[in-house]
């Protein structure tokens, strides 16, 4: 009975001891499977995985490039600065109690660095993390003196962009800030990474792909606390791998630093206004200034929530461009525009004369001249602004034809020039004003249009570009404020030269009329900018404007005595120089000044008289005296007839 039993059993244990051999031959033929696969198929997948585990990776930042002005003056470069990083997962709490005394950080800045570290996440924790941004030299001496004594602490050294002009130019030239998520999701190609530094506006935006450069970067082999060795064991030796960075390209701006300066001074005492200076006969920018403004140093990366609110609630707007961004009614600086637009189309001539009573009337409305100009033919209306001249002009050329005519030289689009966003201005034209006023239109509308009111509006770029095609005869360029793009030695990688938008058809003898009635604005007698003229200094010509505003509500809790300078006018002028062979043309605006010959004129002709130099004074008054001989043989000395001399056309100088 017993040995049945037992062989039973025995037979039953071979049975299953087969099914036991069959599950562990095939569980080793898995294992070996699985060894061959990794060890041959995917042996560069786990070697490269083993090897970032003993490797530090450390970020080498590029040189980004340096902007300089026309001159060479550095208006953006980089200083050297010093960012701590820490690694959390390589730290204790005696680590970070060592690195605050090391720092002489108080207990709220060490309070602060508890709670940051603490907040990142898991998956980061092995990483580096930048933790102080532009610490001190000694504090960044004390962590590199005791860096083998803390191996999940890292000092760097950076550079930091640095503006050495601060919050002049501060719009043109723009400022960086840190990307975000948005940028990181937005241009995965350019392979930003978070920390990194991005231009924001002005030049550091529009030319961010030349100026950036590329990060290099070293691998370091550590141990499990993160010290960096060469050789484990005696088995693995490995030498540190590095990528050099390479520096961002340099660029020569067309702006003039030292001519901003003078701006700068020259608008002391207005609170707000703007500036423009572009050279006649390529479209160069030597100026584009607005104030009030913003120190870059303070807007890239240093700027506390409390300053920005403070300059975001400033009434005369810092953070708005007013020479690119802001349009305005442009006043009697539209005049000559108009003027041109009559000639041109032979509608009107250098002989047409108007009385000007001191008003014009329309039906039962009144609209108001300066004064009694009487019997005044159209020279004699552009020096002294007279309105009804061009009211009675407006009813021949109608709305239309002034505004192909602006539109020709510029005016209600983009100039091109390249950064931030740029207003386009506005013209407007009878279909607009139908379609606005319920298929109505009014003369009153093209009254209003060729003295440079009712809804026409312009930029500070954009009748800088108008003047400077009125005074080289017609051209009207793109405005221009890159020269040429740069390597670090000095030498030129790219040149910019000037671009021509379009040729406006206007004659060489009525741009020379015209140009005549602008010489008289500053240098006759009865000129609205007679006041501002610099007697002995470069002669200039040009045309002021008194633009009326609309009137805004005052801001909860503003200042109500505040009203006054809201309601006044602005002042513009807009000229060039010198007046018989123009170089630079100037367009200066004092938002609220009042008029534009006793506030704005005086600025423009001090910055064309600082931009020129005694070089073009001194050609000036040797065009003057050639004049005043040429004069004793009885011929014509106006300034008309020395510009008309020039391209063999003589202009007309009706009085």
């Amino acid at each position: 009975m017993t040995m049945l039993s037992v062989r039973r059993e025995v037979g039953e244990f071979r049975k299953r001891y087969k099914w036991m051999a069959l599950f562990v031959a095939l569980a080793l033929g898995g294992v070996v499977t699985r060894l061959i696969h990794l060890q041959l198929i995917e042996q560069e997948r786990w070697k490269a995985e083993a090897q970032d585990n003993i490797t530090k990776h450390v970020r080498l930042p590029a040189t980004r490039g340096i902007i300089r002005d026309r001159e060479g003056k550095v208006i953006a470069s980089n200083r050297p600065a010093y960012e701590l990083y820490m690694t959390p997962q390589l730290l204790d709490r005696e680590d970070i109690d060592r690195v605050a005394d090391l720092m002489k950080l108080d207990a709220d800045q060490k309070a602060e660095l508890i709670h940051k570290l603490e907040a990142v996440p898991l998956r980061r924790r092995s990483h580096l993390i930048e933790v102080f941004d532009d610490i001190s030299r000694d504090q960044y001496a004390a962590i590199e003196t005791h860096r083998r004594e803390l191996p999940g602490v890292q000092a760097l050294a950076v550079p930091v962009r640095d503006y050495p002009f601060k919050d002049l130019g501060a719009h043109a030239v723009g400022f960086l800030n840190e990307v975000n998520a948005e940028d990181l999701e937005r241009a995965p190609e350019r392979h930003y990474r978070a920390g990194d530094w991005i231009g924001r506006s002005g030049i550091e935006r529009a030319w961010e792909s030349y100026l950036r450069g590329r990060d290099g970067e070293l691998e370091v082999v550590v141990d499990v606390r993160g010290r960096e060795f060469n050789k484990v064991g005696g088995r693995l030796e490995r030498k540190e791998q590095r990528r050099e960075p390479v520096a961002g390209r340099d660029l020569r701006l067309t702006l003039d630093m030292g001519l901003m300066r003078g701006i700068e001074r020259a608008f002391r005492g207005h609170p707000s206004g703007a500036a423009v200076v572009v050279e006649v006969n390529s479209g160069r920018v030597r100026a584009l200034f607005s104030k009030p403004t913003y120190d870059l140093n303070e807007m890239s990366g240093r700027l506390s929530r409390e300053r920005y609110e403070e300059i975001e609630q400033n009434p005369f707007r810092p953070l708005i461009d007013k020479t690119l961004y802001e349009s305005y009614f442009p006043g009697s600086t539209f005049k000559p525009i108009s003027a041109l637009s009559a000639l041109e189309d032979n509608i009107l001539t250098t002989a047409t004369r108007y009385e000007c009573p001191g008003y014009y009337e329309l039906g039962k409305r009144k609209f108001r001249c300066s004064h009694v100009h009487g019997d005044v033919d159209m020279r004699n209306a552009i020096v002294q602004s007279c309105n009804v001249f061009f009211y009675r002009l407006a009813e021949q050329v109608g709305l239309d034809r002034l505004g192909k005519f602006s539109r020709d030289f510029g005016l209600g689009q983009v100039t091109g020039i390249g950064i931030n966003t740029e207003a386009r201005g506005f013209v407007p034209t009878r279909e607009w004003y139908k379609k606005r006023h319920g298929d109505q239109y009014r003369l009153g509308f093209t009254l209003n249009a060729a003295i440079g009111q009712g809804n026409t509006r312009v930029t500070l770029i954009q009748l800088a570009m108008a003047y400077a095609a009125i005074a080289n005869g017609g051209t009207l360029y793109v405005p221009q404020l890159v020269r040429a793009v740069e390597a670090p030695d000095g030498s030129t990688i790219e040149d910019f030269p000037a671009r021509v938008r379009r040729r406006v058809n206007v004659s060489r003898e009525h741009l020379t009329y015209v140009i005549d009635g602008m010489f008289g604005v500053v240098n006759d007698q009865n000129g609205t900018a007679y006041e501002a003229r610099v007697e002995g200094g470069v002669p200039v010509a040009g045309k002021t404007g008194t633009a009326q505003v609309a009137r805004r509500k005052l801001r909860p809790g503003e200042d109500p005595r505040r009203a006054w300078y809201y309601r006044r006018s602005h002042a513009w002028f807009a000229g060039f120089a010198p007046a018989d062979a123009p170089e630079l043309v100037a367009v200066v605006l004092v938002e609220h000044g009042g008029h534009g010959g006793k506030y704005a004129a005086p600025i423009a002709t001090r910055i064309l008289q600082e931009a020129l130099g005694p070089s073009a004074k001194s050609a000036a008054q040797g065009a003057r005296k050639g004049r005043r001989e040429g004069g004793k043989d009885g011929k014509d000395r106006s300034f008309g007839a020395a510009v008309g001399t020039q391209d063999g056309a003589v202009a007309s100088r009706s009085r």
